[in-house]
């Protein structure tokens, strides 16, 4: 491997998660009711030890309430930063820019809000919503346009547009800073326009080295059409690691096993969302598309628990030890990652384990570059997949 550092490779990279409220997982799903407060406690000054910068506090129609969760977070922090996952269809856009503005003045500028249009109609029937998903992006591109207006506009405003209408509104209650970034996802044409056009952060889940590098040219491109800053590229990994390669492996396959038992008994979290069928929403269709074409991509992607699981949310993982793993996050930084967020399915303890082995790892590296303007060791001395005659079965112990 070239020492040289790709034209593309991001110089700054940060980490995110994602809070859990209670000990149920994947693996052992236990029944509760909801928040488990001394958990949540010690899962979220968890992620503040171990070095992570922000962590996502998803939204759904039967679980907690993402702003009270973030605002909880804020109060339980110094330092991490709360992403309020937001549907448009749930709340007026004015009552959600006062909401974020609130909570960027009580987290002193940390808020950030992550746009979920929404890829189930069932879902978002749950919630009164039965516009089609072209409509759906439509308006979260107005109302990401009147989140903005109502932070920064001097004097009262009106608006009549497709989806909302009001007079004289603000000015605004104000954030802490400027503004407040806003993050959009999606592989649809829709997402990729609007986020092209909007975002101040484009996510995407864990996809082979070329697609993810296509996908991050085409939101570029479209941003450089409309003449506006680049977005920042979130992608989201499940890693799986232990102390060798040949244990990581054999862990990941049990972890299948165990994953695809709860989906079959539709035991955990928003399972009833996912269903036996084809998804409806792209990246869930992308995700199931690579899995059929190989279980194992580049040095350490592996797609057997987004098959297992219908591509039910995020869920390709990274295998390998601790570098491993860490040489392949690097592997994407290299082609314009620069937001990472890697959550496990042992929640807790892989929060921990990031954040004491590949966290540390990752920062590393990029402090190497930064002093010498070359890569450093660590993608050529953990090639995981890339060995030659690697062989996942092998290592695992699968006959």
């Amino acid at each position: 491997m070239s020492p040289s550092i790709p034209d593309t490779a991001s110089r700054r990279v940060e980490f995110i998660s994602l809070s859990h409220l209670n000990p149920s997982t994947e693996l052992e799903p236990v029944a509760s009711r909801g928040i488990d407060l001394p958990y949540f406690r010690r899962y979220v000054r968890t992620l503040e030890e171990a070095g992570y910068d922000y962590t996502l506090l998803p939204y759904g129609s039967g679980s907690a309430d993402s702003f009270v969760v973030a605002s909880a977070v804020g109060q339980l922090t110094e330092r991490i930063r709360p992403i309020v996952a937001v549907r448009p269809n749930t709340a007026f856009p004015l009552v959600v820019a006062q909401q974020l503005a609130t909570l960027d003045q009580l987290t002193e500028g940390r808020a950030v809000v992550h746009l979920i249009s929404g890829g189930n109609d069932a879902e978002q029937a749950r919630q009164g919503d039965y516009l089609p998903k072209a409509k759906r992006y439509a308006r979260t591109s107005e109302f990401v346009d009147l989140l903005r207006r109502a932070w920064t506009e001097e004097q009262a405003f009106s608006h009549a547009g497709e989806f909302y209408r009001f007079d004289d509104f603000g000015p605004g209650f104000r954030p802490y800073g400027d503004t407040i970034p806003i993050s959009i996802g999606g592989q649809s044409d829709e997402a990729f326009e609007i986020g092209g056009r909007q975002a101040d952060v484009f996510s995407f889940w864990g996809e082979p080295l070329a697609d993810i590098r296509a996908q991050i040219e085409r939101v570029h491109a479209i941003a450089d059409a409309a003449g506006r800053p680049r977005p920042r590229i979130w992608v989201t990994f499940r890693p799986i690691v232990d102390r060798t390669d040949e244990l990581a492996w054999r862990k990941a396959y049990e972890y299948a096993e165990q994953i695809g038992r709860t989906f079959e008994r539709a035991a955990y979290g928003k399972q009833y969302l996912v269903g036996k069928g084809t998804p409806q929403n792209v990246g869930s269709q992308r995700a199931l598309e690579f899995a059929a074409r190989s279980e194992v991509y580049d040095r350490a992607l592996w797609t057997r628990t987004a098959a297992v699981t219908n591509a039910g949310g995020a869920s390709t993982a990274l295998v390998g030890t601790p570098e491993t793993v860490a040489a392949a996050i690097v592997d994407y930084i290299d082609v314009g990652a620069d937001l990472v967020s890697i959550r496990g399915y042992d929640t807790l303890a892989d929060a921990r384990e990031y954040g004491r082995t590949v966290l540390p790892l990752v920062r590393q590296e990029l402090a190497h570059r930064e002093a010498t303007g070359q890569r450093g060791s660590l993608q050529a001395e953990h090639p995981g997949a890339f060995a030659p005659g690697f062989d996942a079965d092998a290592l695992a112990g699968v006959r």
